[in-house]
């Protein structure tokens, strides 16, 4: 066999195997990210970023990414872990997590595009919600059961790791597939790069403020967000998500603003619900827009091609054209008639 022949067989399990390594590097450091906030015994947080880039890695990459995904948490865990039977427990719901959100994902015709909105709710529902369950599931009652946490804080532990898992697919996978679509822009006005700028700047300033005053001000981000999902879809939407849901679990873990004087569940239901707005109010609102635009894209293609087709016709053949654009209002000269 020629050197080149041989290079082409072993090429794709080189591919492979930088990718598994690429799963595995991106879910630990994520990991070390999200352990920045942690709220229970150091190991569960509001928000863990490794749920959506296992699920993202999983979509494109194929389910043969479950080895990275499974070395990544055992890694994490291991370190956190009491001893390694709960640690071997706790990876398995992990991995086992995002293979079967991402097996629902597939089972209802997913398109990574996040261009219709059918398959931003099937990310909120099946990757996010329902995916999510087994991990929080296998892990709190690894916990309980191990001795590390009473039965007693099952319910509040539980909820956090579930919401925490289900966010890191809510803001994280957006992003990421976002990100894999974009494209720099060209001959792009000043003044559209100072609108960005200006607008995950104003994002920043306003979730810093909100999540800081004793004056219950979340709200004032959603506009912000509206405007980033109408002007940037999903590339602008994506990234004032993620920067407004880690300045509000900062608060949060501070116990600053809103959050102060709360248990630990009720501060979560009150964390977690903004950061579930802020979320959801970016994927189905970009998802909304892009499919109009796209509908009225294809809309202007078809009538331009009947323009195309009506013109290689005679004046007898073809005495009206259909118009390349939304229909104007009829002729008014017939208004006296």
């Amino acid at each position: 066999m020629t050197d080149p022949a041989r290079a082409n067989r072993f090429r794709p399990y080189a591919v492979q195997g930088l990718r598994l390594a690429a799963v595995l590097a991106a879910y630990y450091g994520s990991a070390e990210l999200g352990l920045q906030q942690q709220l229970v015994r150091g190991q569960v947080t509001p928000f863990w970023p490794p749920t959506g880039i296992a699920v993202v890695a999983l979509l494109l990459w194929g389910l043969r990414m479950w080895p990275g995904i499974a070395l990544g948490a055992f890694v994490v865990n291991v370190m956190l872990g009491p001893s390694i039977l709960p640690v071997l427990a706790i990876t398995v719901g992990n991995t086992l997590a995002p293979v079967f959100a991402c097996l629902l994902l597939r089972r209802v015709g997913f398109r990574p595009a996040l261009d219709r909105l059918q398959d931003a709710l099937a990310l909120i529902f099946l990757g996010a919600l329902g995916g999510m369950l087994i991990s929080a599931t296998v892990g709190t009652g690894v916990l309980v059961a191990s001795g590390a946490l009473s039965s007693h804080d099952f319910w509040p532990t539980w909820s956090v790791w579930w919401t925490g898992d289900a966010m890191g697919v809510l803001v994280i996978a957006p992003l990421l597939l976002a990100v894999r679509t974009a494209r720099w822009p060209r001959g792009v006005p000043v003044l559209r790069w100072a609108e960005a700028v200006a607008l995950l700047g104003g994002t920043a300033v306003l979730t810093a403020v909100a999540t800081r005053s004793t004056v219950n001000l979340l709200f004032v981000v959603v506009p912000f967000l509206i405007w980033a999902a109408f002007r940037f879809q999903l590339v602008g939407a994506a990234p004032c998500a993620l920067i407004a849901s880690v300045i509000a679990i900062d608060a949060g873990a501070d116990g600053a603003g809103p959050f102060s004087g709360h248990d630990l569940l009720a501060q979560m239901v009150i964390l977690q619900a903004f950061n579930g707005t802020v979320a959801l109010t970016a994927l189905l609102l970009s998802a909304v827009v892009t499919e109009r635009n796209q509908t009225l894209r294809e809309i202007e293609e078809v009538c331009e091609r009947l323009n195309e087709a009506l013109s290689r016709l005679g004046p007898d053949e073809a005495p009206v054209r259909w118009p390349s654009s939304w229909p104007e209002e009829r002729d008014q000269g017939s208004a006296g008639q």
